[in-house]
């Protein structure tokens, strides 16, 4: 009877999920889910309903099309089959529907989100935004069922014990997300509304479930995963060096920067790219054309060379301000709205922070791949510049445009825009994505920026950190990770920062914050400014790990990263009270403080740090490890 009831029940959810197809865990060799939770979601995956939206909500009947759930170990792959007669429009192709996700609605989460700029935490009942730029309200991007929506990856920390890691590891075509309440869990691909024709079919991006008690062990794991599909682009040494941005922004000129480059040659030789920070160009979208307020960018550039340095360089390349002669000479090549114009980003989206509304150039359109290949090439080869700061790279996957190509998503639009413009780079190129698509930039970028901007204020220094921490696993496995600039100095050009506010503690949060990333390390204050003690500093963080530290849970209070004879133990106040935190040692080891080099001893097993102040960290290193007996 047991199994009659069974075999009913398989029927129905066949029917209902229009024909899916799942393959059950009992037939898999190579199932690594092996907690009663993990198992018990796991069924709940498989034995849950497909659904298909249109674009206006309305579920598309399962008789026209059928969804094929293949699981290979932890990672289904799904084809998606139009088998009706007429052509069928998917917005909302949801893989998984579970009414009742069953787990317990306290649970820590982390998720990204789809721009650079937004992440998601809090808990599965109690979203909560990590960053002042919500996918949401800032870019107007909409939520699957109005539920909290995170792109590419969620983690739940189930318990003290256990995480859930659900994410997708590939975007090639489509964007994958997961809605989340206290009870609901939607996993689905965002189709876009694009037509598929009478047996024509999709395949859609892989979707990976995996579980297990150490968060930072389940990213390294997500992270295998995705460069099956995204082989990753890295530097061979990890970057440092300066950059004019959060000294000078805009307000700067090729005076300026000899300036600064004379105290550096003196006082940090060591420090190799110098990145000219925008400014340099007319208007936005006119890279290579001269702009008389700057004065000669070639000269800049040469003088860095001369100076033993290498330049670096910012582009925005898929946006352009109106009053720019790209703009002007070429209007075909923008994506365009309802109207057939081209598309005001503002009425979509966010327009732009400076000389906007901005308008997209078309990643689909022969020509932009024509034009963005120029641009980097003429860089490259003419200018001698081979690290490329990108910014504004979101406004190449904007929503609700029309693009040359109309069977093109918008995924797919900046991804063939990004190929274009690394025709124009080779082997040897830096290419850093900057306010970007996290996901569809994947295989595309050799380095990711993963926080917002840098502020000199407490309240930054500490979102930054989450952010930062919260992502620095993609480091060295992915991409190489940019946690933004290293400040050390009170002076800002931004007006709502009020530096002389901040506590020695704090700005050493700031640095061992960025020295746990592992990723690029640049300075961003005015050379004439540091002392000699910054200068000190500074030196220690021109030596990154090159890999991001590893946290157990999203508490963020205790990091490592292990270099195998070398062990650098992160350890993070983020509270208003004086606290004391255990560090799991795990090899035995002759440990100092990393800033202050104090000696502390042989330490193995367990080490106390005690009273740690409000708002402070410790970055201590183990040396001459040896296995604890």
């Amino acid at each position: 009877m047991k199994t009659i009831k069974f075999l009913c029940f398989v029927f129905i959810t066949l029917i209902i999920a229009g024909c899916s197809n799942t393959k059950s865990i009992k037939e898999q060799n190579d199932v690594v889910n092996t907690s009663p939770k993990a198992i018990k979601f796991r069924e709940l995956l498989e034995n849950s309903p497909s659904v298909i939206e249109d674009k206006e909500g309305k579920i598309i009947d399962a008789k026209n099309y059928t969804i094929q759930r293949t699981w290979e170990g932890n990672v289904c792959k799904t084809v998606l089959k139009n088998t009706g007669k007429e052509n069928i429009f998917p917005k909302e192709v949801i893989l998984f529907s579970l009414n009742k996700h069953g787990i317990n609605p306290n649970s820590p989460v982390y998720g990204e989100g789809f721009q650079m700029l937004h992440q998601n935490g809090g808990t599965l009942g109690q979203h909560k935004n990590i960053g002042s730029n919500a996918d949401k309200s800032h870019y107007k991007l909409k939520e699957l069922r109005n539920l909290p929506t995170v792109y590419g990856l969620l983690n739940i920390n189930v318990d003290e014990e256990e995480n859930f890691m659900l994410g997708f590891t590939s975007c090639k075509k489509f964007i994958g997300r997961i809605a989340y309440n206290h009870e609901q869990m939607h996993v689905a691909i965002d189709a876009e509304g694009l037509k598929l024709a009478p047996g024509e079919s999709w395949t859609l991006e892989d979707f990976i479930f995996i579980d297990g008690e150490n968060q930072g062990d389940l990213y390294d794991q997500m992270s295998d995963e995705i460069v099956k599909n995204h082989p990753a682009m890295k530097s061979e040494t990890m970057p440092i060096g300066w950059c004019s941005w959060y000294c000078y922004k805009e307000d700067i000129t090729d005076e300026i920067m000899m300036k600064n480059l004379d105290i550096f040659a003196k006082k940090v030789p060591e420090m190799e790219y110098i990145q000219l920070d925008d400014g340099y160009q007319p208007y936005m979208g006119d890279w290579l054309d001269p702009n008389p307020a700057y004065g000669d960018v070639r000269k800049t550039i040469d003088g860095i060379a001369a100076k033993g340095f290498k330049p670096a360089i910012w582009v925005a390349p898929f946006i352009a301000q109106k009053e720019s002669r790209v703009f002007k000479e070429h209007p075909d090549w923008f994506v365009k709205g309802k109207d057939g114009k081209p598309l005001n980003s503002k009425t979509v989206t966010f327009g732009g922070w400076r000389e906007g509304p901005w308008y997209c150039l078309d990643g689909t359109h022969p020509e932009v791949q024509k034009h963005f290949t120029h641009i980097f090439k003429t860089m490259r080869e003419e200018w001698g510049v081979n690290y490329f700061k990108l910014d504004a790279n979101y406004w190449g996957a904007i929503q609700e445009g029309a693009f040359y190509d109309e069977s093109a998503t918008r995924i797919e639009a900046y991804r063939r825009g990004m190929e274009a413009i690394l025709k124009g780079c080779d082997e040897n190129s830096v290419v850093l994505g900057c306010n970007a698509p996290i996901w569809p930039s994947l295989g595309l970028v050799s380095a990711q920026r993963t926080s917002a901007d840098i502020n000199r204020k407490w309240t930054n220094f500490r979102k930054l950190a989450i952010q930062n921490l919260s992502r620095c696993w993609q480091n060295e496995k992915i991409w190489d990770a940019d946690p933004d600039c290293i400040v050390q100095v009170a002076d800002s050009p931004f007006k709502s920062a009020k530096p002389t506010e901040i506590t020695k503690e704090e700005w050493f949060f700031h640095l061992t914050s960025i020295h746990a990333v592992g990723g690029f390390a640049l300075s961003s204050d005015k050379a004439e400014l540091m002392t000699d003690e910054d200068f000190r500093i500074l030196k220690k963080l021109f030596k990154p790990t090159g890999k991001g530290a590893k946290f157990k849970n999203s508490k963020l209070e205790v990091g490592v990263t292990d270099l195998g004879d070398t062990q650098y133990y992160y350890v993070f106040n983020w509270t208003e009270e004086p606290i004391d935190i255990d560090v799991d040692i795990i090899k035995k080891g002759n440990l100092k403080d990393f800033w202050t080099e104090e000696e502390i001893g042989t330490v193995e097993g367990k080490y106390s740090v005690k009273q740690l102040k409000p708002h402070a960290a410790k970055l201590l290193v183990a040396t001459n490890a040896k296995k604890a007996i």
